[in-house]
């Protein structure tokens, strides 16, 4: 059982953690202070989703639904014009969610 926003969120935030990981690479070889504001978001993004949605604890428990309020967490970093693989609908339905749903 899921929801229906499922697959474009996967979607979603396997597009931007592969952004995030080139940013990252980037970085490394140019700094950051020569990184533009939006590479900045996708930094910010990969943090993050390393550090609360993939470093989950072995005593940690997280349903598919807590799974997917918390992808839209993150998600919302980003502004909705850069979330380009989830389809407009699905945005105006949990986008503008706040963050505790």
């Amino acid at each position: 059982m899921t929801r229906r926003d499922h697959a474009d969120v996967s979607n979603q935030l396997y597009a931007n953690y592969a952004i995030g990981k080139d940013v990252q690479a980037m970085k490394a070889v140019v700094g950051e202070e020569a990184l533009s504001s939006e590479d900045l978001l996708y930094l910010e993004f990969l943090d993050k989703f390393e550090r609360k949605f993939v470093t989950q604890g072995a005593y940690d428990t997280r349903n598919i639904f807590q799974s997917l309020d918390l992808a839209w967490t993150l998600l919302r970093i980003f502004p909705r014009e850069l979330l380009h693989r989830i389809p407009a609908k699905t945005l105006d339905q949990y986008y503008s969610r706040d963050a505790g749903n």
